[in-house]
């Protein structure tokens, strides 16, 4: 068992240093905010194997909020960024067809 914690704690671990590594050099926003959103999963991974080992219910909760978090973040960062009003490009899209 010990050595499946200590599998999963550098798995975890080198997902994590490679994550922060994406998220300081993303050129873009949005590349950040995907990373943060994969950092986000590999904490919620981590605290799910956590979990396991005590054997305990007592983190589904922080997972649920660290899950709620990264889907609004993540739906914010697409909503508000540069090119995501798609409604107000197909209206232009269809004035420029109709005339």
């Amino acid at each position: 068992m010990s050595v499946l914690l200590l599998l999963a704690a550098v798995v975890l671990g080198v997902a994590g240093l490679l994550t922060l590594a994406r998220m300081t050099m993303g050129p873009t926003m949005l590349d950040r905010a995907i990373s943060f959103d994969v950092l986000l999963s590999v904490t919620i991974c981590a605290i799910a194997v956590d979990a396991a080992v005590r054997r305990t219910a007592e983190n589904v909760p922080a997972m649920l909020v660290a899950t709620l978090l990264g889907f609004v973040g993540s739906v914010s960062v697409a909503r508000f960024s540069p090119g995501s009003d798609d409604v107000e490009a197909e209206a232009v899209d269809d004035e420029e067809g109709d005339g």
